[in-house]
This record gives C-alpha cells, structure tokens and sequence, in this order.
C-alpha cells in the first residue's frame, strides 16, 4: 500500500488517511512536480497519454485538487461572474435575467468554467465587485463611468458590457435598440393611435432627456416614429413615465395612467415584465384589450405568448445575447482576442392579440373623465 494511503491514529482519535499530494503523484507516475501541475491546469501542454496516465494515478490515490491552492497557483479561479443590480432572489425571479443566465450557462459548459451571480454586498456593487473571486464579469446596464466599472478596472479584471454605451477598450453586447423601439410605436400609430403611453424602468435620472444608454436609444427609435407621424414626446395625447422592471411595478403604473385625461388607447412598455402588470391591472379595472387598450411589451419572454391576451412585443434573443457576451469575455480571458469588439444583435416586431386597431370604443373611453 503507498504511504500516502496509510491509515493515522493520533491522540486516539478516528482514524483518517494522510493528505495525497502531488509530489505522491509524481512519484508513482515518474514524472515532475511540474507534469503533474501542467496534467490539471493546463492539460495541453502535456501529451494526452501523459495526461491520462497521470489523471489515472491521482483518482488511484484518491487525489482532490485543493481548489484555492489551484487559484494561487494559476491566478484563475475558472469562474465567470454575472454582477447583478439587484439580490439574488429578486433575480431568479426575473425571466429576463433567467434566459441572459442560460445563454452565459451555455459557454460555461463549453469552456468547462463555473459561473457566480454576484449580487450587491451589503447594499453596494462596488463592494460586491471588490470581493468577487472570477477570471471576468459581465455587467449589464451601467455606464462607462460607474463606480462598478471603474472597481473593475483598478482590479484589472476583464470584464463585458451589456446594454451600455461601452467605451472603445470594452467589449460589448446590446441589441438595436433603436429599431426596436421604432417599430413598436410604428405599430401603434399604423394602428391609430394617438393617445399613447410609454411605461419605461427607472433610470438614474428620472427625465427623458438625461436618458443615456439602452433608454437614449430607444426613446430616439420613438422620436423617430413619432416625427413620422407629425407628433413629439411632447405632444398632448403622448405621456412619459417610469416604473419598476416587474409586474408590480408595471401594475402600479397603470394606476397613474388611470389619472391621465384623456386616457391612452395605446401603452408601449420597455419590458414584456411591465406588459404583465399593465395587462393585469387592466383586467381589473375591466379595461378590454386590445378592444379599449393596445398594449407592446419589449423582451419576448417565453410567457408572452402564453398569456391572455397574447402579447404583442419587440422579440430580442436575450439567450444570444448572454451567450455572445460570455464568448467575448473568454476569449479575453485566454488571450484569443485583444481587440474589444461590440456587438449589436437584431431585433423584430411580433404581433399578437394584445394590440388592434383604434375603435369607436376605445376613443370614446379615451375621452372619458378619469374621474368620474
């Protein structure tokens, strides 16, 4: 029996098999120190019969590669990470960031790499960003100057943008905006529509005109169609307004829609999530649609074509997208490419049965008091 397999027996207590380590490796399969490393870290500087035979031994052994021991060794940890804005409940619970994760889970299995969500600690990203032990990290939504990117950057860790204005020296992935914006007011105008609310997630500043990022460019794709049609942001009939990124949150929008006059025919939402709540709060104030309210959502969850009604959306691959973002961070991490590329992913319209066309009936409960 090898040494390293000895049974001790110290102070009386239970018996417990002595440690295996790689020099007991590279003793019984003839090689150095150093093979054994290269077997476990980096396989393809070694022969493939090598590395079989060594692998071979060390499971003989009942080796365990300690995994903090291998980071120190290789300045890898072989984990990706996905830093989110908000804990990681609310996360899961969110089926836009579940498909982002499997596109990211995809390359993960590929690439034989480990993934982490990395939440905000205590209340702070930047604290959460300090403390993540990854290779990379993607980051969606922030800007180039946030505190977030600039942590990654002072801890030179190779990271990927998502739905962001990234500077040249970053890799990024969004989708077009742009378009997508464009097309789902094109749709509710080609529809009639002239009352028109647009149910937008909370930004930083609150004001459309401070909008940057994935919000400039979708509220530019509404000003384009609305020029189209002779109207502005501006226009009486057309109204602005923020709201959380959920069903709640689209729910409690529709509360203060209920306050406008004269109430929309049309609601465009950022997200298929706020869609949801609209769709919701509507059935309970016994609003028809799409017979007095059209409603677009943006996302094309997989629930949007489940629903009642059907909801018509702007389709973006968010899957696609989580998976071209963690390609472009592994090839950074490996070295494969040295030149950020950015990413733009395409999008389209798909029609369902919660828009229609204006209706004497949706006009008249347009015009109607909103409070009666």
């Amino acid at each position: 029996m090898h040494e390293a397999e000895l049974l001790l027996n110290r102070g009386g207590g239970a018996p417990r098999k002595q440690r295996v380590t790689i020099n007991d490796i590279a003793s019984q399969a003839g090689v150095s120190k150093t093979a054994v490393s290269f077997a476990f870290n980096t396989p393809g500087r070694l022969s493939p019969d090598t590395v079989q035979r060594i692998v071979g031994i060390a499971q003989e052994l009942g080796y365990a590669p300690n995994p903090i021991a291998r980071s120190l060794n290789t300045r890898r940890t072989n984990a990706l990470g996905v830093i989110v804005p908000q804990d990681i409940p609310t996360v899961l619970s969110n089926s836009f960031f579940l498909q982002l994760l499997s596109g990211i889970g995809q390359v993960c299995n590929h690439e034989g790499m480990s993934l982490m969500v990395v939440p905000p600690m205590r209340g702070s990203l930047v604290e959460a960003t300090y403390g993540a032990l990854v290779d990379g990290c993607i980051v969606t939504g922030l800007e180039p100057g946030d505190e977030v990117v600039r942590a990654l950057r002072r801890r030179n860790l190779h990271f990927v943008m998502l739905d962001a204005d990234a500077p040249e020296d970053v890799a990024c992935v969004n989708v077009n905006d742009f378009e997508g914006a464009w097309l789902a007011m094109q749709h509710v105008l080609r529809l009639k529509h002239r009352n028109i609310a647009i149910v937008s997630f909370e930004s930083f500043t609150g004001k459309v005109d401070s909008y940057t990022g994935t919000l400039r460019r979708r509220f530019d794709g509404f000003r384009a169609a609305l020029k189209e049609a002779g109207l502005t942001l501006r226009s009486r009939g057309i109204h602005c307004m923020e709201c959380r990124c959920s069903i709640a949150g689209g729910d409690e929008a529709f509360e203060r829609i209920m306050e406008l006059s004269p109430l929309p025919t049309a609601i465009v939402a950022l997200s298929d999530a706020i869609a949801y709540g609209i769709l919701q709060a509507a059935r309970r104030h016994k609003i028809s649609v799409p017979g007095q309210l059209s409603v677009v959502g943006f996302d094309d969850l997989e629930l949007s074509s489940l629903i009642q009604p059907p909801l018509t959306t702007i389709r973006q691959s968010i899957a696609e997208k989580g998976r071209r973002a963690a390609e472009l961070l592994v090839e950074a991490i490996r070295g494969r490419n040295t030149h950020p590329r950015h990413v733009v992913l395409p999008v389209e319209l798909v029609t369902r049965e919660s828009t229609g066309p204006l209706s004497g009936r949706s006009a008249r409960a347009a015009h109607r008091p909103a409070h009666p």
